[in-house]
C-alpha cells in the first residue's frame, strides 16, 4: 500500500547510481557529470539559490546540476521517492514527509526516510506577507482577511497556521483562498485575490506585490510576546526567533520573525554515504563562488549551519562535517536519536497498513491514532497531533 523511499529504490534506480562519477575539478570531491535537484517553483528564493549554487558547481567541478520546479511538497518529493531526482531543496516539507503527516498521511505515502546534506539560514524570515492596502499591521489584525492556502504543500500551510496561532487566530477566523501553488499565491496577491500569503521574505515572487499599487509588509511576531510564542511554537516547534534584516520591503531596522532553515537540501537514506558526502564537501568548498548568486544565498555558510534539527543528516554529510572539523558528540547523539524516531514511525507505518481501513478518509485517522501511539509507547512526542 505505502511507497517508502526505500521501497522505491527497488522499483527505480536512483540517478546517483545511474550517472557515471568524474573527478572534475577536485581530487576528493567526485560527483556525478550531472546532479538532478527538484525546488520550489521559478521565483522562489529556493529555486533561485538552487540554480547559484548549480552554476558554482560547474564552474568549479564541471558538474551540471538540473533544477526541476515543483508547486508543492508532493510536486517536490515524488520525484525524490521514486529515484528521479539526486535531492530536493526543500522546506518544512521535508519534516512533514518523515513524520507521516498531512498529505504524507495518506496510503502512497507514509513516513519518509529522509536525511539533510545542508540548509540556509540567514538573516531572512519565513513569515506571512500582508498587502499593505489592506491596513493589517500585526497578525491579530488578519481576522477576516483573505488568507492563500496552497493546494498539497503542508509546509507552506502549516506555517501559516503556526502565525495565526501567535495572535490566538484559525484558519476559522480567516478567509482561505485556495491556490495551485507558491508562486500562484503571491499572483493572487498582485491581483487582489488574496491579502496574505506565506514566504521566505527574500523571495523573488514577492517583488511584484512590493512593486503593486499594493504594497507589502510583514507583520511581526514580537519577542517580549511569551504566550503568543508558546502558542506559535506548540504548533511549530521547529521554529526559531530571529531578527529578520534581509528580504523585500524588509525595514533597516529589522522584524521580530522567525526562521527554520530553509532552503534544506534533502535526500534519501540509501543514497550512497561517498554521493553524501562529496556534495556535502562540494556544498562547502564552492561557497563563495556561489553566497553571492541569490537572495539568501549566504545562509548556506558552514556556520549558519542547524546541526540539531527535526530531520537526521545523512552519514556522508556527517563525514564531511567531520572533515572539517565541526561535527560534535553531542551532534552524533541528537542525530542518532532522530534516526531512531524514523525508525519507530517507519515500523509502525508498516504494522498498521497491513490490515488498514481501505476508505482513504478512515485510513488517515486511524493513521493519526497509530502513529501517535507508536511514537508515545517509545517515549516521543508526536509533535503534530
Amino acid at each position: 500500500m505505502k511507497m517508502t523511499l526505500r521501497a522505491c529504490a527497488v522499483a527505480a534506480m536512483s540517478c546517483a547510481a545511474a550517472l557515471t562519477f568524474t573527478g572534475a575539478a577536485s581530487a576528493e570531491v567526485k560527483l556525478p557529470d550531472t546532479l538532478v535537484w527538484s525546488a520550489y517553483d521559478t521565483g522562489s528564493s529556493g529555486h533561485a539559490q538552487s540554480v547559484a549554487i548549480g552554476k558554482a558547481f560547474k564552474e568549479k567541478y564541471g558538474v551540471n546540476v538540473r533544477v526541476l520546479p515543483g508547486a508543492n511538497d508532493i510536486a517536490r518529493l515524488t520525484p525524490l521517492r521514486v529515484g528521479k531526482v539526486d535531492a530536493v531543496s526543500n522546506g518544512v516539507g521535508t519534516y512533514f514527509a518523515q513524520e507521516g503527516v498531512f498529505e504524507f498521511a495518506k496510503p502512497e505515502w507514509g513516513p519518509q526516510a529522509v536525511r539533510l546534506i545542508m540548509s540556509s539560514k540567514g538573516s531572512a524570515g519565513l513569515m506571512v506577507g500582508v498587502a499593505e492596502d489592506t491596513g493589517v499591521k500585526e497578525v491579530k489584525d488578519l481576522r477576516g482577511k483573505r488568507v492563500a492556502w496552497v493546494k498539497s504543500a503542508p509546509a507552506l500551510n502549516h506555517n501559516v497556521t503556526a502565525i495565526l496561532a501567535f495572535a490566538g487566530l484559525t484558519w476559522n477566523d480567516v478567509e482561505k483562498v485556495e491556490f495551485a501553488g507558491f508562486g500562484a499565491s503571491w499572483e493572487g496577491m498582485t491581483n487582489n485575490q488574496v491579502d496574505a500569503a506565506f514566504a521566505i521574505t527574500v523571495s523573488g515572487s514577492t517583488k511584484a506585490v512590493a512593486a503593486s499599487p499594493r504594497g507589502l509588509l510583514w507583520p511581526g511576531l514580537p519577542f517580549a510576546d511569551k504566550a503568543g510564542w508558546d502558542r506559535m511554537m506548540a504548533v511549530a516547534p521547529y521554529y526559531t526567533k530571529n531578527k529578520v534584516t534581509a528580504g523585500t520591503n524588509v525595514p533597516k531596522e529589522g522584524i521580530q520573525g522567525q526562521a527554520y532553515p530553509y532552503p534544506i537540501l534533502t535526500v534519501r537514506e540509501d543514497m550512497t554515504s561517498e554521493l553524501a558526502h562529496a556534495m556535502t564537501t562540494a556544498l562547502i568548498e564552492s561557497y563563495d563562488l556561489y553566497k553571492d548568486g541569490a537572495p539568501g544565498a549566504a545562509g548556506w555558510a558552514l556556520e549558519n549551519q542547524t546541526f540539531e534539527w527535526a530531520v537526521p543528516y545523512h552519514d556522508g554529510a556527517i563525514a564531511a562535517f567531520k572533515d572539517v572539523g565541526v561535527w560534535t558528540d553531542a551532534m552524533q547523539a541528537h542525530n542518532d536519536k532522530l534516526v531512531a524516531r524514523q525508525k519507530v514511525l517507519i515500523d509502525a507505518w508498516a504494522a498498521f497498513t497491513k490490515n488498514a481501513p481501505s476508505d482513504e478518509e478512515a485510513f488517515v485517522t486511524a493513521w493519526a491514532e497509530a502513529r501517535i501511539a507508536a511514537l508515545e509507547a517509545a517515549g516521543l512526542n508526536p509533535v503534530i497531533r
